[in-house]
């Protein structure tokens, strides 16, 4: 495994773009490893609709940045006070949506500082049944990476404030608020320490106490290439916000593979255009899905017929074939 050191920088569309420059262009059949600190950022998942699950207002109030990732999976909000680390590794073809596979190292660091964090539900660390970490996944071409938050020394009420938070997915969990469903891992210790060498510790343990570390180091042509992609896609404005056809259906459902949210355009009983929206995982392009219902008959039989024809897993991770019915009709 090697890490890359990305030196503190708390710019995420720069993150991101180093991710996704390690997933597509570094050695294939190595394992990488990188930490991110960011300012205060929300970041949406893949198929998300922005609008919907950002707070304007307190975006522009707070000066909080905005960003879309390419991993599926919910609206986080971030700050200096959260540390997120990403595993890039080779595809074995049973690793997407495998989270314990890449989140049981961190756990057992965390249990050595004292921090007794376990797997539960979709993709969550947590403690004494609140959250610490969620994690989402990305696949192509071979590639794999697994990202996930810490939330360290979070302002977890600005977590709340920053958010709409989907009514439906607490009343699923029996909780009431964001604010009482998450904890930072600071309260937690055993011993106190700040979020850089909580880094440390982690990434000393996670290399299982080489003295020296391994690292990549990016030349001023993979800088270059990172720059870029940063301005093209996590600075891009039709990237992180979208846009949304007009519409005259609206269907939306939660399942316990994610909430799906479809927008159709439906006349003289076909479907013309149909954007889906959700916090679900999976493989392929949503709009891959969504841009081959172009022209179906608006009719439960019919969705059916088609739906026969698709690998739903592929599209909707753990939503299966029936959910999906059930949400357009």
């Amino acid at each position: 495994m090697i890490y890359i050191n990305n030196r503190d920088i708390l710019d995420q569309t720069l993150n991101f773009a180093i991710e996704e420059y390690a997933l597509t262009h570094l050695d294939i059949n190595e394992t990488y490893l990188m930490f991110y600190r960011m300012t205060p950022t929300i970041i949406v998942g893949r198929n998300q609709n922005t609008l919907e699950e950002v707070n304007m207002d307190y975006v522009r109030d707070h000066r909080v940045a905005v960003t879309r990732r390419l991993s599926g999976g919910g609206a986080v909000y971030n700050d200096p006070g959260n540390l997120s680390f990403s595993f890039i590794a080779k595809d074995d073809g049973d690793s997407f949506n495998n989270y314990r596979k890449f989140t049981e190292p961190v756990i057992r660091a965390l249990h050595h500082l004292g921090v007794d964090a376990s797997l539960q539900g979709r993709n969550d660390l947590v403690v004494d049944g609140k959250k610490i970490s969620g994690n989402a996944q990305f696949v192509t071409k071979g590639r794999i990476f697994s990202h996930g938050t810490l939330l360290f020394d979070v302002d977890l009420d600005h977590v709340a404030d920053a958010l709409h938070p989907d009514a439906e997915k607490f009343k699923s969990k029996g909780i009431k608020s964001v604010r009482s469903r998450v904890t930072n891992i600071r309260e937690h210790l055993n011993q106190d320490m700040t979020i850089h060498e909580f880094r440390e510790t982690l990434l000393h343990y996670l290399f299982e106490g080489k003295e020296e570390v391994p690292e990549y180091v990016f030349t001023d042509e993979d800088w270059a290439q990172i720059v870029a992609t940063a301005r093209a896609r996590y600075r891009n404005w039709d990237w992180v916000f979208g846009k949304s056809p007009a519409f005259n259906v609206r269907k939306a459902q939660r399942f316990t593979g994610g909430r799906i949210d479809l927008r159709l355009d439906v006349k003289h009983g076909l479907i013309e255009q149909a954007v889906i929206f959700g916090d679900f995982f999976g493989q392929g392009d949503v709009k891959d899905f969504a841009a081959q219902l172009k022209g179906l008959r608006y009719e439960p039989k019919e969705i059916e017929k088609f739906l026969n024809t698709i690998n739903v897993a592929f599209y909707f991770g753990k939503i299966s074939k029936e959910e999906l019915l059930s949400a357009f009709v």
